[in-house]
C-alpha cells in the first residue's frame, strides 16, 4: 500500500492561488471561500503557508478571525511576543491591530481567515516581518 507523500498537503479546500510576494515572505496560497460579501460584510479565505512563510505586518479596519485547521504557526501583535498556533486554535483580531501570522520554521500551516466588517476595508498591508522578528519566538 502506498503511503501519502505528505499528509499536511491533504486539505479540505484546494490550495488556491499563490499569494503575492509583495505581501508574503516565502510561499503561501489563498483560496477565497466567500469573496467579499456586501450584505454580510464578510470575506472568508483558506490560507496555506509553506514552512517558514509568513505575511507582512498588517491591519484589518474591520477586524479578523483566524481558525487554525492544520499544522503549526505563529501569530504576533505589535509589542507582544509571538504566540504559537496549532490546529483548533482561534484568534480574534481587533480592528486596526497591527499583527502578522504564518508558519513555524519546520511546519506547513493552514488557517481560515474571516475578515469582518469589510465595509470598513479588508486589509492594510505594511512592512515585511524581518528574519530577526520572525526568529524571536521563545
Amino acid at each position: 500500500m502506498k503511503e501519502p507523500e505528505n499528509q499536511l498537503n491533504e486539505t479540505i479546500f484546494p490550495k488556491g492561488d499563490l499569494a503575492s510576494a509583495d505581501y508574503f515572505t516565502g510561499k503561501a496560497w489563498v483560496k477565497m471561500l466567500v469573496p467579499n460579501d456586501p450584505v454580510l460584510n464578510t470575506a472568508v479565505g483558506n490560507v496555506v503557508f509553506e514552512a517558514g512563510a509568513r505575511n507582512n505586518w498588517h491591519t484589518h479596519p474591520g477586524g479578523q478571525i483566524l481558525i487554525v485547521t492544520k499544522g503549526t504557526g505563529y501569530y504576533q501583535e505589535e509589542g507582544k511576543p509571538i504566540q504559537l498556533l496549532q490546529e483548533g486554535d482561534v484568534v480574534n483580531i481587533q480592528p486596526e491591530l497591527k499583527h502578522w501570522h504564518g508558519a513555524a520554521p519546520d511546519n506547513e500551516f493552514t488557517h481560515i481567515a474571516i475578515s469582518t466588517n469589510t465595509q470598513k476595508g479588508i486589509v492594510d498591508w505594511l512592512e515585511p516581518v524581518t528574519d530577526e522578528q520572525y526568529n524571536s519566538f521563545k
